[in-house]
């Protein structure tokens, strides 16, 4: 079914007007950008497709990049154009809002910001934290999704994103869904090989903290690496 076909109270465009943009879906509110449909799906349709890839394939809708939506039928450049431009600025304007950014001192500071986010987490979660020169925090990037007890983490990905966001130094965290954030063997040569690729780019890797239940470790701090 196509949007026309629709009810015109159910239409997104009427929607946001005559009821506000609080009143449309996720799903409706990317219709919007991507503005029309093909012959087989509906722009609304082809947002839901957009969403459960985003949420599938690339770790969030806010880490989707345009080569990645073009893999998506009926999404071609324009439209992924739009809804990564779209990304980008809510982006900004919702760090351009804050008064003032998340500085990490340390690795309790990292923790805290974290904590309450990952440790009732039932799958591992990767997570990057972009830091500037001052270490205030530029970005908070989920890199992956693991299993129950393990995640992925490949210092290319991992670093292509740090240098697109011209990141001085990066802060990893991951949770351990168990409670316990005793590092694993392959949690510390993930997280060295990681700082020798770093080296070679000229970003910093302050530390790499596993979040467990209400308690974290820190590796630099255990002297891990």
């Amino acid at each position: 079914m196509q949007i026309k076909d629709l009810p015109k109270s159910e239409r997104p465009q009427e929607k946001l007007i005559y009821s506000g943009a609080s009143s449309l879906s996720s799903s409706e509110l990317l219709a919007l950008i991507i503005r029309t449909g093909n012959r087989d799906k509906s722009a609304i349709q082809l947002a839901e497709d957009v969403l459960a890839y985003s949420n599938n394939e690339s770790g969030g809708i806010y880490n989707i990049e345009v080569n990645e939506l073009q893999n998506i039928t009926g999404i071609g450049v324009a439209k992924a154009c739009s809804v990564v431009a779209t990304i980008e600025l809510a982006r900004r304007l919702s760090f351009n809002k804050r008064e003032k950014k998340s500085l990490i001192k340390n690795a309790s500071d990292a923790a805290e910001m974290l904590m309450k986010k990952l440790r009732y987490e039932k799958k591992e979660h990767l997570i990057m934290l972009v830091l500037n020169m001052k270490c205030e925090v530029e970005a908070e990037i989920t890199i992956s999704i693991g299993a129950l007890d393990h995640t992925i983490m490949h210092p290319r990905e991992i670093l292509s994103k740090a240098l697109k966001r011209s990141a001085a130094a990066i802060l990893i965290a991951h949770n351990h869904p168990s409670g316990d954030p005793t590092p694993s063997q392959d949690d510390i040569s993930s997280t060295k090989k990681l700082i020798d690729a770093s080296e070679m780019v000229g970003i910093r890797v302050l530390d790499h903290i596993i979040i467990g239940d209400g308690v974290f470790l820190s590796m630099r701090g255990e002297q891990l690496i």
